[in-house]
């Protein structure tokens, strides 16, 4: 029986997210914004939302699943806020920073942040929920910045041109998501699909795995799993897989929230079919190749690569006016360290050097 699927305004939520470490050295769980870190999806209360500078106490994202590994991980190395020349953590020199301030002092001091007695500049917080959700958040003042996996305009499909205008997007990786099957459907002999097979699958045009000819097990149904409604890796792929973000999908049978929801449900069927973020592909979820348009790509070579369907930018949307504190945050992350650690290191690809001084141009300019 197929699922109902999940309105684009609700919260599906992890119900605990903890944030991952740098080089084994920090274990954070920063406390949800915006109300996205419990189950109740609330749009009450973060009282410390919004883009205002005046004080220094926290700033607070939300939103992608997707996203959510790299601004997580940021805020967990800027609020660990190590010295300078810390051999496993904060290396300015190796990247060529002139400081010998700590991590979240010397980004936070570009836009004219002082030091503090204890800890950071400011603090950051990281809730997890969809890309729908954060950027609704955003323009209620819940959020100060919204992860999203898909640009807004496919996301906010009905929002007016002037309301589409004042979201501010800064691009931070990019992520080319994998087909993936259940470990007990790669080993009967699907390591690879066409596109064409992939869309009768999840338009319910393809139901059995016996209907693909390099299938050799046991007669089973095939369970297409997509993600919510709302989700930025679901308007993705609609919008490169099929016919347009709001593209109709019978075939799908279940519907998760997140990534990390996906990758639960794949490793324990052996049946299922799934797309998701590059960064959760691990153990029992198998990613395969992918023939679109007379090529094979396969995952581990050239997913990144330019003319792969379900290659999509990853984004850091701010409200109006981008201000200094989110100026600094998101300074630290497109930075050549930001994309090394927490780019590259969640296993997306790391912005090419061209688009990733347009993307520094684009925030404010620093004050020194």
């Amino acid at each position: 029986m197929r699922e109902t699927p999940v309105d684009r305004r609700t919260v599906l939520l992890a119900s605990g997210a903890a944030t991952a470490s740098l080089a084994g050295c920090i274990s954070t769980s920063p406390k949800p914004a915006g109300g996205e870190g419990g189950d109740s999806g609330s749009d009450s209360g973060n009282t410390e939302g919004g883009s205002g500078d005046g004080g220094v106490s926290s700033l607070s994202a939300g939103g992608s699943s997707t996203v959510y590994p790299i601004v997580s991980k940021a805020a967990s190395v800027w609020k660990a806020n190590r010295p300078a020349g810390d051999e496993d953590y904060w290396q300015p020199s190796k990247y060529g920073y002139d400081t010998e301030k700590s991590y979240a002092d010397y980004w936070a001091s570009k836009y004219g942040f002082e030091t503090q007695d204890n800890g950071p500049p400011f603090n950051v917080t990281v809730g997890l929920s969809h890309s729908g959700t954060g950027l609704e958040k955003l323009m209620k003042g819940q959020v100060d910045i919204a992860n999203a996996s898909a640009p807004v305009k496919d996301e906010l499909s009905d929002a007016s041109e002037s309301k589409l205008k004042k979201f501010q997007n800064h691009v931070v990786g990019v992520d080319a998501q994998p087909i993936v099957v259940s470990k007990a459907i790669y080993e009967a002999g699907v390591k690879k699909l066409t596109a064409e097979q992939v869309r009768k699958i999840y338009k319910g045009e393809i139901t059995k795995w016996s209907q693909i000819p390099s299938y050799n097990g046991p007669e089973k149904e095939i369970q297409a799993v997509g993600r919510a409604v709302g989700s930025g890796t679901d308007t993705a792929f609609r919008s490169n897989m099929l016919s347009g973000p709001n593209a109709k999908m019978p075939g799908v049978d279940v519907r998760k929230g997140q990534n990390q929801k996906v990758k639960t449900l794949v490793e324990r069927s052996n049946n299922a079919i799934a797309y998701m973020a590059l960064a959760f592909v691990s153990g029992d979820v198998k990613p395969i190749k992918l023939s679109f348009d007379g090529k094979v790509y396969e995952p581990g070579k050239n997913l990144a690569e330019k003319n792969y369907p379900l290659s999509r930018d990853l984004h850091c949307y701010t409200w109006k006016d981008t201000s200094k504190k989110e100026a600094a945050f998101l300074r630290s992350i497109i930075s050549d360290y930001g994309q090394k650690n927490f780019v590259a290191a969640e296993d997306y690809s790391k912005l090419t050097k061209k688009r990733q001084q347009n993307q520094l141009d684009k925030l404010p300019d620093p004050e020194q």
